[in-house]
């Protein structure tokens, strides 16, 4: 492994931790706008990466789908995972702004990376992609700057799908309520337990290509282009 393997690794992990630790701040923050106080009393407010890691979805999972495709001859893997999720008391976010303020809080990670996606796009587009005389300092810049835009693309389209226990679902299903479709809101509920296999199933078979791999390419390319 050379010092471009080493730095591509770095970046990727600095520009995963921006992304998922944002993301679940911006949950907390929003629900602390409606009176929420659950995440700011137990301190998961803060930038501290250390109270964010999720000893599943911010080593384990990041480091199997980063490494297992290389080992079995698949090309390069990528990092993707999650934080430790920020609690909030859905009862007092609907109780201050109604379902309208918990589609908010569904929505606000999403929010999150896709303002910092579009963000680092228009710094990547202004700068020239390195050459060797650049320097390590500047195609470790250049690597960061790229990785935070296709990792805060891929987290907000794959927490845009209406898997139960993701945001896209949980958007859904206050939704479904707004509107007293409670049979729809029902049916996420019972999926809830289900959702982790679904998101496995999706990683590991071709279903990635389409419902993910599409729609982060297809984004990407608005943003770039």
């Amino acid at each position: 492994m050379d010092s471009i393997d080493l730095l591509k690794i770095a970046s990727s992990v600095i520009a995963l931790a921006i992304a998922i630790i944002g993301h679940e701040i911006m949950h907390g923050w929003v629900a602390y706008r409606y009176g929420d106080t659950t995440a700011k009393h137990a301190g998961r407010l803060s930038i501290n990466p250390l109270i964010h890691i999720d000893p599943v979805g911010t080593i384990l999972v990041p480091l199997m789908m980063y490494f297992i495709p290389m080992l079995l001859g698949m090309g390069g893997g990528f990092l993707f995972g999650w934080a430790k999720p920020v609690p909030v008391n859905m009862r007092t976010v609907i109780a201050n702004g109604g379902y309208s303020a918990a589609m908010q809080v569904s929505l606000a990670g999403i929010a999150y990376n896709f303002a910092l996606a579009s963000l680092f796009a228009v710094v990547l587009t202004g700068i020239h992609q390195p050459l060797q005389s650049d320097g390590l300092g500047y195609i470790f810049l250049y690597l960061v700057v790229m990785q935070l835009v296709f990792i805060n693309v891929l987290l907000a389209v794959f927490n845009l799908l209406p898997i139960p226990q993701f945001d896209g679902a949980h958007f859904l299903m206050f939704l479904s309520l707004k509107y007293g479709l409670n049979n729809i809101a029902m049916w996420f509920q019972r999926l809830e337990p289900y959702g982790m296999f679904i998101v496995i199933i999706i990683l590991i078979t071709p279903l990635r290509e389409y419902v993910l791999f599409m729609p982060v390419q297809y984004v990407l390319h608005l943003l770039l282009s």
